[in-house]
């Protein structure tokens, strides 16, 4: 039985259609087993998210410019809590809205355009059950997973059709500052709508104790695609973040390390992971500066993070993707605050090659900008950009500007 059934099966039970060896145990007769279902129903919560979105794109290239204009709809309907066990489901809707829609949604159309990586559909966005006790949590089916910060497990919350996954996760504290999580994964459910999804056996490993000084994680992931290929990723790594006071200066850092393995017919290396950031604020301003390496295997293969919110990470405008096989060195820095009732924020990217070349070398740079604002509990406007410019030509990369501009509502 797949883990689409198993799941489907066990929210089914929660609703009184299945048998359920867990909640007879709680109840001592049909009569109570049913009041507790019903119970847990009607103190069920739903909610609904929209969001509405402009984004355009200009890139120095033969692709005409691109414009979207789309509204994503999520509903989701949580129920109560029985004996411990819960469940969620939870329905996606995207669809271009005013005819403005000339854009590559990355599955075959306007692919003169450039791409706008939001494509119409309706999908099944979660489905799941979940137990959770004091010191365990465990979810089957269809489930948002993220891991740390998102560079290696996250939702790509930021495109209307966000990442899920199918499988099962399990969060366990033995003790009061230690966490351990483990995740299977059978399906990535991507950003590019169901056409675009993969079968994989990927398994997440991770463990987070706090100290005085701030929280260690050690963390592996092993990666494959299910496609009856020899195509493992392996990730290990290290991970530090804290915070601590220079008389009354608060400072954050972040220090990370990671190794990936590939050893497959199709390639064989090995790459190294560093992030080293440091943050504080003064007068209300906040700063940040950091540097982060996906690094490259003699130039031949480049660091790889297939699960993660790529777009949170090297520039908005997305133009690292995908790792170049020389590898990437970011260093980045930003300042921000609030202004009028509303958030702003800059960012400064530079981006080299980490196996410099005699023709690639100097990756680019990028400037990004955000102002966002909430009205009352309900609403969010802001307005984000994103502009590239390009290094060697010869990376194969071109000037690119990108402007957002949204609305969104929660109910």
């Amino acid at each position: 039985m797949t883990l689409n059934k198993i799941a489907l099966c066990l929210s089914i039970a929660l609703a009184g259609s299945c048998s359920s060896t867990a909640f007879a145990k709680e109840a001592t007769s049909n009569s109570a087993k049913s009041s507790s279902i019903a119970e847990a129903i009607s103190n069920g919560k739903s909610a609904i998210n929209i969001n509405l979105r402009y984004e355009t794109v200009d890139q120095d290239n033969a692709l005409k410019d691109a414009d979207a204009l789309t509204l994503r709809t999520r509903l989701t309907y949580a129920t109560g809590n029985v004996a411990g066990f819960s469940s969620l489901i939870e329905f996606e809707d995207s669809r271009t809205v005013l005819g403005i829609d000339d854009y590559n949604n990355t599955l075959g159309k306007n692919t003169d355009y450039s791409v706008i990586a939001d494509p119409e559909t309706t999908e099944l966005d979660q489905f799941l059950l979940q137990y959770k006790q004091k010191s365990l949590a465990v979810k089957v089916g269809r489930q948002l997973i993220t891991m740390d910060n998102h560079r290696f497990v996250g939702h790509v919350g930021w495109r209307q059709d966000r990442q899920t996954f199918d499988g099962v996760t399990l969060a366990y504290q033995p003790i009061k500052d230690l966490t351990l999580d483990y995740g299977y994964i059978t399906k990535r459910n991507r950003i590019f709508a169901e056409a675009k999804d993969i079968d994989s056996n990927d398994h997440l490993l991770n463990a987070a104790y706090q100290t005085t000084l701030g929280k260690i994680t050690a963390y592996g992931y092993l990666l494959e695609v299910d496609n009856d290929t020899d195509n493992g990723l392996d990730t290990f790594g290290l991970r530090f973040n804290g915070g601590t006071s220079i008389g009354e200066q608060k400072i954050s850092y972040q220090l990370e390390y990671a190794q990936q393995d590939a050893d497959n017919a199709v390639m064989s290396y090995s790459a190294d992971y560093l992030l080293a950031e440091l943050s504080s604020s003064f007068s209300g301003i906040g700063m940040k500066v950091g540097y982060e390496l996906l690094g490259s295997d003699d130039g031949n293969y480049g660091f790889s993070t297939p699960l993660a919110t790529l777009h949170k990470f090297n520039g908005w405008s997305d133009q690292f993707l995908n790792t170049p096989k020389e590898g990437l060195t970011d260093l980045y820095a930003s300042v921000g605050g609030k202004v009028a009732g509303g958030k702003w924020a800059v960012i400064y990217h530079k981006f080299d090659a980490d196996e410099a070349s005699a023709t690639v070398d100097d990756l680019g740079s990028e400037i990004n900008a955000v102002y966002s604002k909430s009205f009352t509990k309900n609403y969010t406007a802001g307005i984000k950009l994103a502009a590239y410019s390009a290094g060697d030509t010869t990376a194969g990369k071109v000037d690119t500007d990108k402007i957002w501009v949204w609305l969104n509502a929660k109910f």
